[in-house]
């Protein structure tokens, strides 16, 4: 018997249903709200330190993994339009084994991401309130205590109801990109200084350093955010045609702002800045808020002035989004049965009080053992492409065990592209480096120590049994990537040659490259050849409520959607 632990199961009393409040603008704002967050504050320092002209190439890269990843998300995001999309997706394709792993692998990366943009808030102010940072950028006790104010503001917000953060979200997104831009066209019109590209040649540091940038310096973190789009989908008043917009159009957005803000870095930099050992050890004044020290520098104080406020405010927006995530994924494991029914628990306003109130003390402990923005980026960003991963495992099983339904958009040659984005989340793991990875493992063990408690004690009244037959793949790559990082190259700091972190270095580069596509064809095809049977997808999936598919609309024997 298929057990009763899909998403659309009636709320149960003392709980209200999820509300459809947000437009495409507020959809599109809320995606766009949480790419330009933190990572442009920091991103273009450190990816110049990694890869020097270079970090444009890596730019690059990250942005079509992105959008090459996006892409498939706005068709699942479309046609799914649930809470917590991207941890239900694996759920629909491969049970509840997959769907209780990719299901934590979304907490965990949400979790983490309201700290890591209050850190980055506090780094800023620290340069005019020395009492909220150590020497060595660890808060002290006053700057946890602010840490603390800044993760209850975005619970307050959060409880108000979705409609009031659409708001909220919508006015703070029109500063956070207006502020950027700015700063692109003043930067761009004060100091151009040609000379800067190409110092040292165009790629200091090698083909390593510019593939590890993409990982290590903030790139792939700095463009995350495109999926708030399918999280926030059980809430939106027209998914079929906003989610598609929403995530293709905040990515390609963001991915434009980053590269030109990377542009005008390496141009502003003075060239005193490369005085003590080149593009490594840049040094000008306050470099702790690169932007704003380097508008000090050049003579626009102004400026300045304007970046260290919106340091508070783009953090603070990227929190508030991330904290609504959080909620939003721990109510839709919860509905699958995954973890306690009291995450199910709505206010009035259909806010998932106690998953908002259970992000807000976990927030609060990742505080402790990742001190600053710098610890944070790289975990951060492994987790997030775990979980992107299992998009596109999800979206080659829901092609061929739910062909008839209506896919507002399509992906064109989709079958092709699913196993290249499962190729492209991997290598950016492998990128961000084995010291990165086996500490994500001891937050995967952790996870599925919870998960099974929940299971085994059936804390929750939908807990299903677990579907092991098609989830068989799963340890396998989970071992196999960390396998592979160890023997790889990559640390978090950079290449294995130069930095110690554990990994052997024993794979030579592009061979290792090679090795992780390889492995991801056959983790992606053994996935699709154990799938759910076709019937127990459907009951997985059960009444997804949407509004109808549009009148005419037909299903060729291929699944293909025509008018």
């Amino acid at each position: 018997m298929i057990p009763l632990a899909t998403a659309t199961a009636p709320p149960k009393g003392g709980q209200h249903a999820l509300k459809r409040d947000i437009g495409l603008i507020g959809l599109t704002w809320t995606s766009v709200g949480s790419i330009i967050g933190s990572g442009w504050l920091f991103g273009a320092l450190f990816a110049a330190q990694a890869a020097g002209t270079a970090a444009l190439v890596s730019w690059g890269i990250g942005a079509a993994a992105i959008i090459i990843l996006a892409f498939v998300h706005a068709e699942l995001g479309a046609a799914y339009p649930v809470s917590g999309g991207t941890g239900r997706f694996p759920h629909y394709a491969f049970g509840t084994a997959a769907g209780a792993s990719f299901g934590w692998f979304s907490w965990l990366q949400a979790v983490t991401v309201a700290p890591i943009e209050v850190l980055a808030a506090l780094n800023y102010l620290s340069v005019h309130a020395s009492w909220i940072q150590t020497g060595k950028n660890h808060l002290t006790g006053a700057g946890y205590a602010l840490a603390v104010a800044f993760m209850a503001f975005f619970v307050v917000v959060n409880w108000l109801g979705i409609k009031i953060l659409a708001h909220t979200n919508s006015a703070a997104t029109w500063w956070k990109i207006a502020i950027p831009c700015l700063t692109i066209l003043v930067f761009a019109a004060t100091a151009w200084h040609s000379n800067n590209f190409g110092y040292q040649g165009f790629s200091p540091f090698g083909s390593e350093g510019m593939l590890s940038a993409i990982s290590t310096s903030g790139i792939i973190f700095a463009l995350l955010g495109f999926e708030q789009a399918d999280q926030l989908a059980g809430e939106s008043r027209n998914p079929k045609r906003d989610i598609p917009v929403a995530v293709i159009g905040s990515i390609l957005l963001g991915a434009l702002i980053y590269i030109m803000l990377q542009v005008v870095f390496i141009a502003a930099l003075p060239h005193s800045a490369f005085a003590s050992g080149g593009w490594a050890n840049l040094t000008f004044t306050g470099k702790t808020g690169p932007f704003a020290g380097l508008a000090t520098t050049i003579g626009v104080g102004w400026l300045a002035t304007v970046l260290y406020i919106d340091a508070v405010v783009s953090p603070a927006g990227t929190g508030l989004i991330y904290t609504t995530a959080t909620s939003r994924v721990s109510y839709g494991l919860s509905r699958n049965g995954y973890v306690p029914e009291v995450f199910e628990k709505t206010t009035k306003r259909g806010v998932p009080w106690f998953g908002l109130l259970f992000a807000f003390v976990m927030g609060l402990v990742v505080f402790l053992p990742f001190p600053t923005w710098q610890k944070l980026v790289g975990f951060i960003t492994s987790a997030s492409v775990l979980m992107y991963a299992g998009a596109p495992l999800s979206f080659g099983v829901l092609r061929k065990s739910d062909p008839d339904r209506y896919r507002p958009y399509r992906l064109p040659a989709g079958n092709f592209w699913s196993p290249v984005a499962f190729i492209v989340a991997n290598l950016i793991m492998y990128w961000s480096g084995f010291d990165t990875l086996w500490r994500l493992g001891i937050g995967i063990l952790l996870g599925y120590l919870l998960l099974g408690t929940s299971v085994t004690f059936k804390l929750n009244s939908k807990s299903p049994r677990m579907d092991w037959r098609s989830a068989q793949w799963l340890p396998v790559y989970l071992l196999g990537m960390g396998i592979i990082s160890w023997r790889g190259r990559y640390c978090s700091a950079g290449p294995a040659n130069t930095n110690s972190c554990g990994a052997s270095n024993s794979l030579p580069l592009w061979w290792d490259l090679g090795v992780v596509a390889a492995f991801s064809l056959v983790i992606y095809y053994w996935a699709q050849a154990v799938r759910l049977p076709q019937e127990e997808t459907q009951a997985y999936i059960g009444n997804v409520e949407i509004e109808e598919e549009p009148k005419g609309y037909q299903t060729t024997e291929e699944g293909e959607g025509k008018p």
